[in-house]
């Protein structure tokens, strides 16, 4: 039985490089897969691209793409394997119910990747609908500069000073992002 799993991290956790060797695995087998990222994240332009240098050409999804139609006519024509999604938090929640109907009645695996909270320590919606009804939960592990696990996002300016509001969503790597374990991140933002 296919299963809706959900890899979870902070960045600098090695999402998008385990997303690759998971594809990387089904395709070295001969088996179909279909990899998405987000429309959104204009640095990947059509591409999981991890921070070690692994990269692969990905569909691009918006708020409003019908995954279901969409995947489901690629697997109509030619049955997929797998389906890989990373930046998984920026998925709408009713494409979370499309990849989990996928799963259920198209019998294909969806692994989606992508991070739990933003930078405010607030889930994204696409990762709250994906820890509530996502099969499996993985937490991929990223290390916080104090040695212990690295579970939040820090937003930061371009002095490495904490940002404590904005809009969530804002694309960045590590000229804008630290991942930062709880204690550290309530520091920076108290301080």
């Amino acid at each position: 039985m296919a299963k809706l799993y959900f890899y979870y991290a902070s960045m600098n956790a090695g999402k998008s490089s385990h997303l690759l060797q998971a594809d990387f695995n089904y395709r070295e087998r001969g088996m179909r897969t279909m990899l998405w990222t987000a429309a959104l994240d204009s640095r990947s332009a059509g591409m999981v691209r991890s921070r070690i240098g692994l990269e692969s050409e990905a569909q691009r999804f918006h708020p409003d793409t019908d995954l279901w139609a969409e995947i489901g006519a690629v697997h109509a024509a030619t049955p997929l394997d797998c389906v890989l999604v990373d930046e998984a938090q920026f998925l709408d929640p009713k494409q979370v119910w499309q990849l989990a109907r996928l799963a259920d009645e198209a019998g294909v695996p969806v692994l989606c990747y992508g991070l739990r909270t933003d930078f405010q320590g607030e889930l994204f919606p696409g990762s709250a609908v994906l820890l509530g009804v996502a099969d499996a939960l993985v937490e991929l592990k990223a290390v916080c500069h104090c040695g212990r696990k690295a579970t939040m996002n820090l937003r930061v300016d371009a002095s490495g000073k904490a940002v404590r509001q904005g809009q969530q969503t804002e694309i960045g790597g590590n000229d804008r992002y630290v991942a930062l374990c709880r204690k550290h991140f309530s520091q920076a933002l108290a301080g």
